[in-house]
């Protein structure tokens, strides 16, 4: 499943995967949004931020159950020992493939926004298999917001979220306000890191962590951290 795409498996899109392991979750997602959502608006999904944030913040003790040498980040070995544990049914290529899709700043370590960012793919792809539980229900309940939240973004169920989408889901919520629509390409920017108009669900896994929160209970972590060590 590594490695990356050559010109032909690409699809002629705005934006194409670039590796195998990319064009697996937007093919996942794709089959996902024929489902259809339960999500009837943007305000729906602000709503249920603090049930997710507080989800995900109990998964606090797994990452660090995993992180074995107490360093503040996973590295490829923990991660493996993480999916056996869990029984996730991975190879261990696609636990490299994810672990590398998922290590941002290319550091060797996982921290645990970016842990939580595979754990919610690990969901979404073990949809389809056989043996599709994780066994974490609270997290697994936060996944499948999440992955129902993008797929009421991506209005024309492509796999990706447009700007025109994420405007147009803003300007349904906050109809008739003058400020809706930098709201809207602020949380767009947000998503959108290589700048190339469309977002795919790894993009926006990143980005919502930090619209509930997560991101800043991070920062509080590694303060108390600072202090304890002066």
């Amino acid at each position: 499943m590594g490695g990356k795409l050559t010109k032909g498996d690409e699809s002629p899109m705005t934006s194409a995967p670039t590796t195998k392991l990319e064009a697996k979750i937007l093919k996942t997602m794709r089959s996902r949004e024929s489902q259809g959502t339960s999500m009837k608006s943007f305000n729906t999904i602000i709503l249920k931020f603090p049930k997710i944030d507080a989800s995900l913040r109990k998964c606090k003790a797994i990452f660090e159950q995993f992180d074995e040498d107490k360093s503040g980040s996973i590295d490829p070995k923990e991660l493996n020992h993480c999916f056996r544990e869990l029984k996730i049914d991975f190879t261990d290529e696609e636990i490299k493939d994810i672990f590398e899709e998922c290590d941002i700043n290319d550091d060797m370590g996982i921290n645990f926004k970016e842990f939580i960012v595979i754990l919610c793919l690990v969901y979404l792809l073990k949809k389809d298999r056989s043996n599709s539980r994780m066994g974490i229900p609270d997290l697994e309940t936060a996944f499948e917001t999440m992955v129902d939240s993008f797929v009421f973004l991506d209005k024309n169920k492509d796999g990706y979220v447009s700007k025109d989408e994420m405007v147009g889901a803003i300007n349904e919520t906050t109809s008739g306000e003058r400020s809706s629509g930098r709201i809207a390409m602020r949380r767009f920017e947000e998503m959108d890191w290589d700048k190339n108009g469309m977002v795919n669900f790894k993009e926006f896994l990143f980005a919502f962590t930090k619209w509930i929160g997560l991101e800043d209970a991070e920062d509080e972590d590694e303060e108390e951290e600072e202090d304890i060590n002066e």
